[in-house]
């Protein structure tokens, strides 16, 4: 879980500079946030919401099928590390 434990110790960048990377990174927050892995925005746990998750996973994986040759290298490799990291997570937190 490189990438995810790496998220939470990333500076925040203004809300006026998006490019891929970032919109990727927030959708994976969000997932790790309903996951129950990460707190939410107020600093609190929340409770654990798996279809809230499930579908930002969905979001992420049809983005890469979607991005597929357009990204860069670090694009890709961001893109694939966090999908298999919150895959793994998702499944961990159905147990």
């Amino acid at each position: 879980m490189g990438y995810i434990r790496a998220m939470a110790d990333e500076p925040k960048q203004s809300p006026h500079e998006v490019d891929f990377s970032t919109h990727i990174l927030s959708l994976a927050s969000s997932a790790l946030i309903s996951l129950g892995k990460m707190p939410g925005p107020d600093g609190e746990t929340v409770e654990p919401d798996l279809d809230a998750a499930k579908y930002l996973i969905d979001v992420i994986g049809m983005l890469e099928g979607k991005t597929k040759g357009n990204l860069d290298d670090g694009e890709t490799k961001l893109l694939q590390s966090l999908l298999y990291d919150l895959r793994v997570a998702y499944v961990d937190a159905q147990k």
